[in-house]
């Protein structure tokens, strides 16, 4: 599956990697194309998965488009069923697609 944004390719990699947790695929950190998306400074707090950390895009237009929590509580990886501390989902302007 690719992550792909204004013709851009964020992400990549096959769907059996890849995590979906409440309606959004959670790629894997090594498959994220960090050359593309870099940390951004918004600040959001789960119930229960704890902190995200938020990215843009590297040229800075594009705000948010993707996702991670970095520092998951044990009791989040046990719901999920796997630790997938680090991988990165992407917002609805970012398409999804299968290959």
């Amino acid at each position: 599956m690719k992550a792909v944004l204004n013709g851009k390719v964020l992400a990549e990699a096959p769907k059996d990697d890849l995590v979906h947790i409440d309606g959004a695929w959670y790629f894997p950190p090594e498959a994220v194309h960090s050359q593309e998306i870099e940390q951004s400074d918004t600040q959001y707090t789960c119930s229960w998965r704890g902190a995200a950390q938020y990215y843009q895009t590297n040229d800075g237009e594009q705000k948010d488009v993707a996702w991670a929590y970095p520092n998951m509580p044990d009791s989040a990886k046990e719901r999920v069923g796997k630790d997938v501390s680090q991988y990165v989902a992407f917002d609805r302007a970012v398409e999804l697609i299968e290959d």
